[in-house]
């Protein structure tokens, strides 16, 4: 016991799994605590806020809400793959790369000064979401996958060459084929972006509903509890997605567990 704590507690030194759930529980009921005491009148209490929680969760209207945001989410990541996914493998043919340069760098672009322009080239409050989600995505997305590119060993490309692939195929075998499970990872990353900004989206067009819209209007009648409560469900929501995308990479490619340091 006195070495578990002592490992706990070391740089680079490794706990097990049990003092790992240990760990967790008890740092999470000292928060819960803190969060307890430290409240007043205008922050509501962990109990308000499960209240809260239960009965937003007993209401027919929020699962609407909640698909809505789910399947706005689901439909940004999938398109935001597919264009990213194309823009980073296009970027290793020389007339694209610059492209997928300019991509990398519109991440430092803000939406604010941009929505009035989506507003005009988008027909209706779908399509601006599913504009803004995008643009809040790909060019994190692609900075992700071309860091992926750029760390590939040159002795794989030589390896390919000697093999008598052409460029093709180097880049099908190497890059593609050879770089699909980094690509779910990154994908798991760059989830936890596209459902934290879900909320703000939804909130530029409130008339096709979501999580992000009952968020606002809570907040503007200072309801406090079912704000606290629709925070933690989406909080709660974020880490089960990241823990089935994570578990989806080890089942597609078992030998990932191997490159974990324990």
């Amino acid at each position: 016991m006195k070495e578990t704590l002592k490992n706990s507690v070391l740089p680079l030194s490794s706990i097990s799994k049990q003092t790992l759930i240990i760990l967790v529980i008890a740092e999470s009921a000292i928060a819960l605590l803190a969060w307890h005491l430290t409240g007043n009148g205008l922050i509501p209490s962990p109990l308000r806020v499960l209240d809260a929680i239960i009965k937003l969760v007993t209401e027919a209207s929020f699962y609407d809400e909640f698909f809505k945001s789910i399947g706005l989410s689901f439909k940004g990541m999938g398109i935001s793959l597919v264009v990213a996914v194309l823009v980073s493998y296009l970027s290793l043919i020389p007339i694209f790369n610059p492209i997928a340069k300019f991509v990398i760098k519109c991440r430092y672009l803000t939406l604010t000064g941009l929505i009035f322009l989506f507003t005009l080239l988008t027909q209706d409050g779908s399509q601006l979401r599913i504009s803004l989600l995008l643009f809040g995505i790909v060019p994190f997305f692609v900075t992700s996958l071309m860091s992926i590119i750029d760390t590939i060993n040159v002795q794989e490309y030589e390896l390919c060459k000697t093999l008598r692939m052409n460029n093709w195929q180097t880049l099908w075998e190497v890059v593609i084929v050879g770089r699909l499970d980094q690509v779910i990872e990154v994908m798991r990353q760059n989830f936890a972006i596209s459902w934290m900004m879900i909320t703000m989206v939804e909130g530029y067009s409130m008339s096709e509903g979501g999580l992000g819209t009952m968020l606002i209007k809570s907040n503007k009648y200072l309801d406090l509890s079912t704000v606290f409560a629709i925070l933690v469900i989406i909080f709660l929501i974020g880490i089960l997605f990241d823990y089935v995308l994570g578990q989806l990479r080890f089942w597609l490619f078992p030998y990932t567990k191997l490159q974990l340091r324990k």
